[in-house]
């Protein structure tokens, strides 16, 4: 088929879906945000607040499930369009705002603004998207349509120019594509950041005519959420991307290998893969091109490994999910030994808007070795949890403490673990540097997938360091020894140190072992997997020194060398919260009516301090090296 005949082809759907967009925009719109974190926050309790509610008052309006527009911290979410209003999005929305939007915007025309947090639209009222703090630093590609679109209706795809660039791909060479990606210099999101171009075309020439294409979305890391947000929010988006890829490499097969773990993700695709075949624009003969793609969902039982590309492979072909020696790569012998294209959920993203708009245009944005944007997802000490796109070059200063607004409590930032388990820990000192592959891999971290963890005061880096490491531990898949043996050992000393029992000599072993194991690991499990520890000795190495020499926590963490006293001068008689919130029953009364602890039976679980009455603040957590002798505890 000719370009002209593919453009018009495409031009009669997109027509059809704005025709439907007209008769919803004649009426108000409630927009609620349902991706998992909304849903886990109480949104669809909310959506039927509004539906009940719209009942009631036997008003015209229509109430629509959207995806994550990345305000987590702000969930439920609900998005009011209604005629003469610019676009306004609520946050923290419960049963009585739906009545008080309901009564006061929708019958009697006041917006409530302030119950706002933003306008979508430009307006000389109430601030726009731009004007927000995070609206400065954040440019939208992946997230443009996130939250705004009902991610199961394709119509809403296609009114943004979903499906465009496979219309305008299909009526070119194979080879001319896969030049456009390389020379936007697309580098894979799932964390290696090697160019996707490069991938393509070595499928491309690769010996063989079936191929394969698989869409990476096992999201494995701790307080990661980016391909699971995108999923529920957009899956057409990364359909299209995928098909895209086929096309240019060759490939008449696709998978999204989505972990069993994101039900309502694994829902979503599998809806919007129905919807796409119906209109076309997957199955036989495409939009009449004779372009033929068929796309599978294949569903992971939630191995992190799996998130290597030879092990996701391993894992399809129903063997155990083990690394593989390369080569042979992926791209001339992979899924069941043919030539096979594996890239993230966001790296397919990308491809649809870099078709339209062209090479430049993504060039223009970040870095000249690390073009386009960067989503993360910013969780732990934080005021403002969520996603989070920014260009690549922002600085983690920007990210953490402008757009998510710093550690709240005015606690003291202490580092931010970014790159997900075998990322690094680094330091305040570190957050000027800009947000790149290389920049962040000279300090020590990895990009990763986009895991962003903001860490406090309160956190104990050697403590986040054996978190990690036993994290990637017990995930190893024991192939190769040093991952195998060395993290376990790793994890040993680690747990030694923050029990007080580590030597000056085991501190020595742990530097040593950590370069070993990433040195001769065989996949980038084991070859990240020490970053927590590297990073937090070369940033962090007082702490370990204190656990060592001084056998204390500073950060008052590790609940082996941390112990709970009450203040007998702060300690009120008749007040017996602390007594009532013991599991073990370790807090007793003296003859004089002062509380005290019996360190035998505490099991250190926190509760006494967070109940104690702010007013008193009786309840410590101090070093045994400082318990005061005086005060009835019972060692």
């Amino acid at each position: 088929m000719t370009a002209a005949a593919l453009l018009e082809h495409y031009s009669k759907l997109k027509e059809e879906a704005l025709k439907k967009k007209e008769q919803e925009q004649k009426q108000p719109l409630i927009m609620v945000g349902t991706a998992s974190c909304g849903i886990a926050a109480g949104a669809l309790e909310v959506k039927e607040a509004f539906l009940k509610e719209i009942k009631k008052h036997k008003l015209q309006a229509s109430v629509q499930e959207v995806g994550c527009m990345g305000y987590c911290y702000a969930e439920p979410i609900a998005i009011i369009s209604k005629p003469g209003f610019p676009p306004l999005c609520y946050g923290n929305v419960d049963e009585g705002l739906v009545k008080l939007l309901v009564q006061s915007f929708l019958i009697e025309d006041d917006p409530c603004y302030e119950y706002a947090l933003v306008a979508l639209e430009p307006n000389d009222i109430f601030p726009t998207f731009s004007d927000f703090p995070r609206g400065v630093y954040e440019h939208k590609i992946i997230m443009e349509h996130c939250g705004f679109i009902d991610p199961e209706e394709i119509d809403h795809y296609l009114v943004h120019d979903g499906y465009a660039a496979l219309a305008k791909v299909l009526s070119q060479k194979p080879e001319e594509i896969i030049e456009i990606i390389k020379s936007a210099k697309l580098r894979g999101r799932g964390g290696a950041g090697f160019p996707a171009g490069i991938k393509w075309e070595a499928c491309r020439k690769a010996a063989g005519e079936e191929k394969y294409v698989i869409c990476n979305a096992d999201e494995g890391d701790p307080g990661a959420f980016m391909d699971r947000s995108i999923l529920e929010s957009n899956p057409h988006q990364v359909i299209e991307g995928l098909a895209i890829c086929a096309y240019a490499v060759g490939a008449s097969q696709g998978y999204f290998y989505i972990r069993a773990e994101y039900p309502l993700a694994v829902k979503r695709v599998q809806k919007a893969l129905q919807q796409a075949r119906e209109k076309g624009f997957l199955g036989k003969n495409i939009m009449g091109s004779g372009f033929n793609l068929e796309i599978e969902i294949f569903q992971g039982s939630g191995a992190f490994v799996c998130g290597e590309s030879s092990a996701l492979v391993s894992s399809m072909e129903g063997k155990m999910g083990l690394p593989r020696h390369r080569p042979p790569r992926l791209t001339s012998s992979g899924y069941r030994g043919k030539p096979t294209v594996i890239n993230n959920v966001k790296t397919f993203s990308y491809v649809p808007a870099i078709i339209r708009k062209g090479a430049d245009w993504f060039k223009s944005i970040g870095t000249e070795d690390s073009p386009g944007t960067a989503v993360f997802t910013l969780v732990g000490k934080v005021k403002n949890k969520g996603l989070v796109e920014v260009p690549m070059g922002t600085t983690l200063r920007q990210l953490i403490f402008d757009v998510g607004e710093g550690p709240p409590d005015d606690k003291q930032f202490k580092a931010v673990q970014i790159g997900g388990p075998s990322g690094g820990c680094l330091p305040e000192s570190a957050l000027d540097i800009p947000i790149d592959f290389d920049s962040l891999k000279e300090a020590g971290a990895i990009m990763g997938s986009g895991g962003l963890v903001v860490l406090d005061e309160d956190d104990c880096m050697v403590a986040i360091a054996r978190y990690f490491l036993e994290f990637t531990q017990q995930e190893s898949c024991g192939k190769c020894t040093f991952c195998r043996l060395g993290t376990k050992h790793i994890l040993d000393i680690l747990t030694d140190i923050t029990r007080g029992e580590g030597t000056m000599e085991s501190l020595q072993i742990l530097q040593e072992l950590a370069e070993d194991v990433k040195d001769g690991s065989l996949c980038n499990l084991g070859k990240t997997a020490p970053n927590p520890v590297l990073t937090t000795l070369k940033y962090f190495k007082d702490e370990y020194l204190a656990h060592i020499m001084e056998k204390r926590c500073p950060a008052l963490m590790c609940k082996e060398i941390t112990l709970y006293y009450i203040l007998p001068e702060k300690c009120t008689k008749l007040c017996n919260v602390c007594v009532g919130s013991c599991p073990t029953e370790a807090i007793f009364t003296r003859e004089d009516g002062i509380k005290v602890i019996d360190q035998g039976k505490c099991v250190k679980c926190d509760n006494c301090r967070k109940t104690c009455p702010p007013e008193h603040d009786a309840v410590v957590k101090l070093s045994p090296a400082i318990l005061p002798e005086e005060g009835g505890e019972k060692k």
